[in-house]
Parts: structure tokens; C-alpha cells; sequence
């Protein structure tokens, strides 16, 4: 009976995107041009503050392609978007993570799950490790609103259970805070330093899922790829979407412009090497540098929090949007100070070699 009910809801989903997708098509909602891929939010929602839902339509594609970038599309966002998490906890006194304290309804295991459990976003592009401080005074009950962050990191549900002091005592842990992509599961129960570590969960994403419907156009079979994003909070679907496709853009630069070149080691040497080098034209070469700058985000920088945003919020995201600034336009970018400029211009030259103009006198 389960099975036959699990039947019968796979195909009202199955009429309910095939009717999805034509009434989109006939509405002009899902681009249909043979030439040029285009992407659409088709839904999007809110259910809670840690759970986001995005679906998104990206068309068109010829037979067979679909399905190889949604699978290259999932594999990203469930590994390659980073998240930030408390991954360490550190109390004076406590010596084992099942150790209990008196005053305290939890037990020290307790509290480390419950940290695991607080969603938090970081604004700065650093992957620096950050400290946090719980300093608090019972009886009380303790949530994620009761820890002091670092301005550059702002939690997501501050209503997150921690523990409760049933005593007139001091409760204070000191926490450390991470940026990085996936899972990070701690065997040890000891702790290192005083530290106790915490199962970190980098990723934002919930889940993702994709799928993919055909079509007729003009005699031609097409595809339109579906993707569905869940997110914990910490950033959009739509966010999450930009940045597993720019980590699959920075996996592919190196081969964008390569050549392969089959090098003999001397007349009947069997051994053969293949090496990828760029061309020697200085035209070329110019040419080759300006395409890959407009495939280079500016992430890669790592710039301080105000350098990053600021750019980001007049539509600057590649090296190559970059470069059409002169200095003298960077300091015309609101919150955009002389600091932030001569820490752009020092990422640049440490980077990518390259020196921005001072104005735009000096463009060639």
C-alpha cells in the first residue's frame, strides 16, 4: 500500500513539472533560443530562518547536456560552498567532554551538540580562525543570542538552544570559528589545549537536486535544466548557486587556453612527456590574459571585508571588471577609503602582477 502511494505521488510530481514546463514556455518564462544559455528564479521561498528554497530553469540545452551540468551543478553545491561554523569549545575547568558541571542541566557533550547546531554567516572573505565568548550568569536559560561575535560574523537563529543554569553560576566558553567547504567529524573526545573539538558543518546546503524535461523547438529536441536549492540560511539559493558555478569556472581556467605539446627526449627515446604551455605572442598572450581576467573573481584577492564588499556592491566580480577602474575610481566608490584602495592595488600586484592606473588618463 506505502509503495503503491509512493507511485502515485512520483507521477502527480512528474504532471506537475511537465505541466510547470509548458505553461513557462507558452508564458515566455523559460528562455528558448538555440544560441544563448540563460538562467531564471522559477520559485522561491522562505520557510524558516534556517531553511531557504530556490528553483531555478537554465535553457537551452542540446540532448545529453543537461544532465551533465546538473551533475557537475549538485556535486558543487553539496562540496564546494563555503560555510562557517564553530568547530572548537573551551571552558576552564573541564577536562572530558562527558564530564558534567554542577549548576548546569546539560553535560558537556550536550552543549558541544547544541554549538554544532547554531547557523552562522560570516561577511569577510578571510579564512582566518575567529574567537567567539559566552560569558553569562544563571539561572538562565543560554542561547545563541548570549555569544559575543566578531563583528564579521552574525548568526542566523539566535533563538538556538544551548543550555540551561539551574544555579547561580558563571558559564564561559571560549569558541573558535572556521570558514571552509563540507564536513570536518572529530573522532577524539580529549581535548587539545583546552579545546574541545565540535563536528563542523561548513556547508549551507541542505540539499540540492536537479532534473531535466525535453522539448520540441522548431523541429529541434532541447533540454531545460531544473535545479532546486535548500539552504540552511547563511546564504541564498541564489548565492549558492553563483558560487558552485564559480568554483566549476576556477576548476576549468587552467585549460582554457593551453596547448598540448608532445616532447621527444631524443631520437628512439620511448619515453614522451606531455607539457601545456601558453603561446609566445605578446598579442596573444594579451589577449589570452584579458579572456582568463573575466573568469577570475575577485574572491580570489582575498581581500579584507570593506575591499571585497564595497566592489561587489557597484557589480565588480571578475579581475576583468577590475581592471576597468582606475584608482581614482575606486575612491569614488561610496565607503571605498584610500586603505581599502592600496590594499586592492597591493592584492593585484602580489597576484596577478598587475599595476592599476592611477586615472584613466593612463588607459592605453
Amino acid at each position: 500500500m506505502a509503495v503503491d502511494l509512493l507511485k502515485k505521488d512520483v507521477y502527480k510530481d512528474e504532471i506537475y513539472c511537465k505541466e510547470l514546463l509548458l505553461n513557462m514556455i507558452r508564458n515566455e518564462e523559460v528562455p528558448v533560443s538555440a544560441r544563448v544559455l540563460q538562467w531564471r528564479c522559477v520559485e522561491s521561498k522562505v520557510d524558516s530562518e534556517r531553511l531557504h528554497y530556490g528553483r531555478f530553469a537554465i535553457s537551452p540545452f542540446r540532448s545529453g547536456q543537461a544532465n551533465t551540468v546538473g551533475i557537475a551543478v549538485r556535486r558543487a553545491l553539496l562540496g564546494g560552498v563555503e560555510g562557517t561554523c564553530i568547530t572548537r569549545a573551551k571552558s576552564e575547568k573541564v577536562t572530558h567532554e562527558y564530564s558534567t558541571i554542577l549548576g548546569i542541566q546539560e553535560s558537556v557533550r550536550d552543549i558541544l551538540i547544541n554549538l554544532k547546531e547554531i547557523v552562522l554567516k560570516s561577511k569577510s572573505n578571510s579564512c582566518e580562525t575567529q574567537k567567539a565568548f559566552l560569558s553569562i550568569f544563571g539561572p538562565k536559560e543560554v542561547t545563541a543570542r548570549d555569544i559575543v561575535f566578531p563583528p564579521s560574523v552574525e548568526v542566523i537563529d539566535t533563538t538556538q538552544y544551548i543550555a540551561t543554569l539551574t544555579k547561580a553560576i558563571h558559564l564561559d566558553i571560549e569558541l573558535k570559528i572556521e570558514k571552509d567547504c563540507g564536513y570536518r567529524t572529530q573522532d577524539s573526545i580529549k581535548s587539545v589545549d583546552g579545546y574541545f573539538s565540535v563536528d563542523a558543518v561548513f556547508t549551507p546546503i541542505r540539499n540540492a537536486n536537479y532534473s531535466v524535461h525535453s522539448f520540441e523547438n522548431k523541429n529541434e529536441t532541447q533540454e531545460i535544466l531544473f535545479i532546486e536549492i535548500w539552504t540552511n540560511g547563511s546564504v541564498t539559493p541564489k548565492e549558492a548557486l553563483y558560487e558552485a558555478s564559480r568554483s566549476l569556472i576556477d576548476l576549468f581556467i587552467p585549460f582554457l587556453h593551453a596547448e598540448k605539446e608532445e616532447v621527444m627526449h631524443g631520437l628512439g627515446n620511448k619515453n614522451e612527456s606531455n607539457t601545456l604551455h601558453f603561446s609566445s605572442s605578446p598579442s596573444e598572450n594579451k589577449m589570452e590574459k584579458e579572456m582568463t581576467f573575466k573568469h577570475i573573481f575577485i574572491d580570489q584577492l582575498e581581500l579584507p571585508a570593506r575591499a571585497y564588499n564595497c566592489p561587489k556592491r557597484v557589480d565588480v566580480h571578475t579581475i576583468s571588471d577590475l581592471l576597468s577602474y582606475s584608482q581614482d575610481d575606486l575612491m569614488k566608490i561610496k565607503n571605498f577609503g584610500k586603505k581599502s584602495v592600496e590594499q586592492v592595488l597591493e592584492a593585484l600586484q602580489k597576484r596577478f602582477s598587475i599595476k592599476l592606473p592611477k586615472n584613466k588618463l593612463y588607459f592605453h
